[in-house]
């Protein structure tokens, strides 16, 4: 097999995990919107907590967005955000186990989707090539 063919041969799965990150980044996005009634509803007490979140969210959809236009760009921010959503998602098994706090279903089934989400996507796009990418341009398919 060419170089040339091998490289053809990767394109598909290249494409499809860019296109895993662009979903990851659009359900963030709409997270992040929908977040704003949370934030304008909330009551003094949780108004801080909803607005972290919303703005979380709103980084996050631009991290996923980030990495599904230039997989190989930024050294690093794969492995930032797949360590994220797993972290979340460890946490929310871990209080859903002990039953020390409401809500973690919603957590498992959001970080632990987009975390496998993520991982299939830098499989697919070999997104630990951006570590060893040259220094001023990104790595290639």
């Amino acid at each position: 097999m060419t170089v040339n063919s091998a490289r053809v041969g990767r394109r598909p799965a290249f494409t499809a995990g860019r296109v895993l990150a662009g979903i990851a980044a659009a359900a963030a996005l709409v997270s992040a919107v929908t977040a704003i009634a949370d934030v304008v509803g909330a009551g003094a007490d949780t108004r801080i907590v909803e607005t972290w979140r919303m703005v979380g969210l709103a980084v996050f959809a631009g991290l996923f967005a980030l990495l599904a236009l230039r997989p190989h760009a930024l050294p690093y921010l794969w492995e930032l955000v797949l360590a994220s959503k797993l972290a979340l998602t460890l946490a929310a098994l871990g209080y859903q186990l002990a039953g020390s706090a409401t809500g973690t279903a919603t957590i498992l089934a959001a970080d632990g989707g987009l975390f496998v989400l993520l991982l299939i996507a830098y499989l697919c796009v070999r997104g630990w090539r951006a570590i060893s990418a040259p220094r001023g341009r990104a790595a290639s398919a």
